[in-house]
This record gives structure tokens, sequence and C-alpha cells, in this order.
């Protein structure tokens, strides 16, 4: 049952965030905490993610801004692994508050917290048409990019602030989606590589029916994310970032995830 359940949010999941540049781990995480582990779900979110990317980085890759690639995405790496390691090493961090809702315990901590308050910024800025045909210059690029990195080794959550400074770089739509997910895979690569102490005790080996299944659903939904490309506006790209930007941070911001 967990099997259909997960492969088939995987499938329609990568095609709606294929545009966005973000979502697919943040919303399989809660999926798979419905039948593993957090620890498992979490680890096995981010090897379908990352075959994920190298597959979309081999249908959009060579449409990357290397220019962009570059100035955000080596602080991205670096970062990256600063937050990862950093996420290692200190003690649980205590909650900054938490609520009721239907007889359920929610817990907000500082960093998800501040992550939403950020992402706010962003999509407001998305949204607000003061704001619309703001651009970042490209000497702010290593800011967002070691931003992104560095809350991504922290607590998973990367593409979000990534695809909210890159949809002000002034990239065309291919350029934005080719550079995100470049970027995306090489954070993930690092990121997992330090976390890979804990998952070899996750259990991994015991799901390889299901990593392998959610794998392939996540791959066919990128591929049919990539046919619609063609069809969409740089408009429809910018506002389907600023609603997945809204509805992460309001997620992120009340504990849901």
């Amino acid at each position: 049952m967990e099997i259909i359940l997960i492969s088939i949010v995987a499938f329609f999941v990568a095609i709606l965030t294929f545009f966005s540049g973000f979502g697919l781990g943040t919303i399989l995480t809660p999926i798979f905490m419905l039948f593993f582990p957090v620890e498992l779900a979490i680890a096995l979110t981010g090897i379908v993610h990352f075959f994920n990317n190298v597959f979309k980085i081999l249908l959009v890759g060579r449409n990357a801004d290397k220019q962009v690639l570059f100035r955000f995405g080596v602080p991205s790496v670096i970062f990256a692994f600063i937050g990862a390691w950093v996420l290692l090493h200190i003690p649980d961090t205590n909650p900054l508050f938490a609520y009721q809702l239907y007889g359920k315990t929610f817990e907000v901590f500082p960093v998800k917290f501040i992550i939403s308050i950020l992402l706010i910024i962003f999509a407001s800025m998305d949204l607000i048409p003061y704001f619309q045909k703001l651009q970042f210059a490209k000497d702010k690029l290593p800011i967002g990019g070691a931003l992104s990195g560095f809350f991504g080794g922290l607590s998973g959550n990367q593409g979000a602030l990534r695809s909210a400074f890159l949809i002000k770089a002034g990239l065309s739509k291919e350029a934005f989606v080719g550079t995100a997910v470049v970027v995306s895979t090489f954070v993930d690569f690092t990121r997992l590589s330090v976390y890979a102490s804990r998952f070899t005790k996750s259990g991994l080996a015991d799901n390889s029916t299901l990593i392998i299944s959610a794998t392939l659903s996540a791959i066919a939904g990128a591929y049919f994310g990539n046919k619609l490309l063609k069809k969409v506006t740089l408009k429809f790209l910018q506002l389907s970032v600023a609603i997945m930007l809204i509805f992460i941070s309001i997620a992120l911001g009340s504990g849901l995830i």
C-alpha cells in the first residue's frame, strides 16, 4: 500500500515542482513519515530526491547559466557542507514555541521559523507589482548561494531560498530550471555525503523496492514536467514559485513540516 501511495505522490509532485525548482523533498518527507520513522523517512526522501535531480540534469542541465552557476553554486556547496556539519554536531534545539491543534502538538523550531520569514519576504517580492521587476545583481548571487546552501545542509530546506534568488537573476525560464537543477544536485550530494553515517543505520537496504519505485515515479514526473516547460511562460514560472514559497513558508512557520 505504501509503495503505491508514495509512488503516485512522487509522480505528481515531481511534475508540480519541476517548474518551481523545489518542493519534492519537502512534500515527500511527510508522506514517508506516515509509514516510517523520521530518520528513515529523511533518508528515503534524500535518495529519491537525488536521483530525480540526476535525471533532470540529463534533461535540462545543458541550459544552466555557467556564470550564475559559478557565482551561486560554489557558495551553495561550501555552505551546505558547513550547515550539514553543524546539524550533526549541535545538541538538539529546543522549539521556539508549540501549540495544539485537533489533538496534535506542533513544534516550531528556530531555524525553520527563520526560513519561513525569509520565504514570505521573497514571495511578496514576486506578488507585489512594485517588486516584480526587481532583479538581483550578479554580485549578490554568492550571498543567496551561501544562505540557501547553509540552510539546506542544516534543515534540508534549501530549494525554496535557492529559487527565490535565481528567479530574480534575470534568467530565461530554461536557464532558471537548468541552473536550479545543477545546483540542487551538487548540494544534495554534499549534504547526503555528510549525513551518510546516519543513513547506514537507517535500514535503507530493507526498502530498496520502495526506493526504486518512488524514484522511477519521480523521474517519470520530471519527464512530463520537462514537456510542459515548453508551454509555460516566465510569468507563470514566477507566479508558481511565489505560490510555492508561500505554501512552504506557512508550513515551516507553523511546524507542519
